[in-house]
């Protein structure tokens, strides 16, 4: 396991995949202590984030996010960042579901997300208000 990452709370995601960005405003909106950052994997700080943690930055199979000072991958970080949220502490209660069950599933939906969501030539523009909490450099 590589070693830990400085930041904590950062959330690593796909910045043209049309899901992954819905995602990260799903998040940023029920994150009302702002305790998320968010970085996309096309940044410079994204993309050494995920060689980091042995995620190819030009094919990324997962999300991940740092929480806890530990890092977290596929349905282990969805599950871990909801669980953080107000009102989704009860997902909580997925990771009793073993990741061999969890993960097909999550590959899934990570394989054919281009296809079923779409794909943006240019990363996501964040408006004023989560602009602060993205990290690209």
């Amino acid at each position: 396991m590589p070693s830990a990452w400085p930041d904590d709370d950062i959330i690593l995601y796909d910045g043209v995949c049309i899901f992954c960005s819905r995602w990260v405003r799903f998040v940023a909106k029920r994150d009302v202590a702002k305790r998320f950052r968010f970085t996309p994997i096309q940044s410079d700080y994204g993309t050494r984030l995920a060689q980091h943690f042995g995620i190819d930055p030009n094919d990324p199979d997962t999300n991940a996010v740092i929480h806890g000072g530990q890092a977290y991958f596929k349905s282990d970080a969805a599950l871990t960042v909801l669980s953080q949220l107000p009102r989704w502490g009860w997902v909580r209660v997925l990771f009793a579901v073993p990741p061999a069950l969890r993960n097909p599933v999550y590959n899934l939906v990570a394989r054919n997300r281009y296809r079923i969501f779409g794909r943006s030539e240019v990363c996501m523009v964040p408006d004023a208000s989560l602009r602060e909490r993205v990290i690209e450099s």
